[in-house]
């Protein structure tokens, strides 16, 4: 009887430690899979519902051709939990070789929808430093005019009376609790890499032997950056990317100007210039990294929300595979963009580059 128990213990313990294979349920094809040589697909895995995966379709293709594939783990602006603000950067960047995990589970975002989300977005936050913006479908955009303003200002105006009115008339009553919000949280960044880990060793896995564990990048925007800054301690980091963000004298999401002493790899900073809100957070981390980190800081025009509204994420989809395949394929011809003055003013006039302790 004992000898029974034991072996439907053991049994039972070995299917906990089991790790389940990926099981692909949902995918799809953005912008055509990405302008790279190996055609990208987002898909949503059974095995990891809290995040998205953006990869090229044909991973073994891939990895017959070049090796194993590198991994990018991603956190999103405003911490929010879903990918689809960046969904056209990620799909771009994966066409070039690389599994991109999102925070945030799937999420289907026609063109259409993803576009008519952005307009609002970019006539909001780019009057100063664009006079037209084209959209990634053709469309082109200005700013709000002064009646279009005073309109949304009216708007505004009538609904505040609307709720105060409400709450008048409901004063005394119970209200009912408002749902909590759903925070995202820096570790699940270190899930993700956990997960494609796990999916790396387990023979059953769609992954298994694929993935190039010794080449991690961490990317984040906005707040996202800052989450990236609480887990670039992790030694499975080899190199980070933070996009219209830093610290300053901020602490969120798990960071604060003390996160900056516990970096160890290459630093890249892009942000929107003056336009930027997170401009100022940049520059101080520059002057904060200690002199044993490698940084590299861009400023351009493009304001907060960078190039994520063009055709396949314009110029920041750019640097942001630019950059990985110099840090982590080792494609020296790349690292002019950000090592070379004359040649990265050559592609892009208005942005100015900053390095040090290369």
């Amino acid at each position: 009887m004992r000898i029974h128990r034991f072996f439907a213990i053991a049994a039972a313990l070995l299917a906990a430690g089991m790790v389940c294979s990926a099981q692909t349920e949902r995918s799809q094809v953005i912008e055509g899979g990405g302008t790279g040589p190996w055609k990208s697909v987002a898909v949503g895995d059974k095995t990891l519902p809290t995040h998205m995966i953006y990869r090229p379709e044909n991973l073994k293709a891939y990895v017959e051709k070049n090796g194993p594939i590198p991994v990018l783990l991603y956190a999103n602006g405003a911490c929010a939990n879903n990918s689809l603000e960046m969904s056209r950067l990620l799909s771009e960047v994966a066409s070039w070789g690389y599994v991109a995990i999102a925070i945030g589970p799937y999420q289907d975002m026609p063109d259409e929808a993803f576009y008519a989300q952005w307009k609002g977005v970019v006539r909001g936050w780019y009057p100063e430093t664009k006079t037209i913006a084209i959209m990634g479908n053709g469309e082109r955009l200005t700013p709000y005019t002064e009646a279009e303003l005073a309109a949304q200002a009216a708007e505004r105006e009538a609904a505040q009376k609307a709720a105060a009115a409400a709450a008048k008339k409901n004063r005394g009553k119970k209200a009912a609790p408002a749902p909590m919000p759903f925070r995202t949280y820096a570790r699940q960044l270190l899930e993700a890499l956990d997960w494609i880990t796990d999916q790396n060793a387990n023979e059953e896995s769609e992954y298994y032997h694929l993935i190039d564990l010794e080449k991690v990048a961490a990317m984040g925007q906005s707040c996202g950056g800052a989450q990236v800054l609480a887990v670039a301690h992790d030694p499975r980091i080899k190199t980070c990317m933070i996009f219209n963000s830093g610290i300053g004298e901020m602490e969120m999401s798990g960071a604060s100007k003390k996160s900056l002493k516990n970096l160890h790899t290459p630093m890249l900073y892009i942000n929107g210039g003056k336009a930027d809100v997170a401009f100022n957070n940049a520059n101080g981390d520059w002057g904060r990294i200690a002199d044993c980190i490698p940084v590299v800081k861009i400023s351009t025009l493009d304001g907060h929300h960078g190039t994520y509204y063009e055709k396949h994420a314009g110029a920041f989809a750019v640097v942001a595979r630019m950059w990985m395949n110099w840090q982590l394929k080792g494609e020296v011809s790349d690292a002019a963009l950000f090592m070379n003055d004359e040649y990265g003013k050559a592609f892009y006039p208005d942005w100015t580059f900053e390095r040090k302790n290369w």
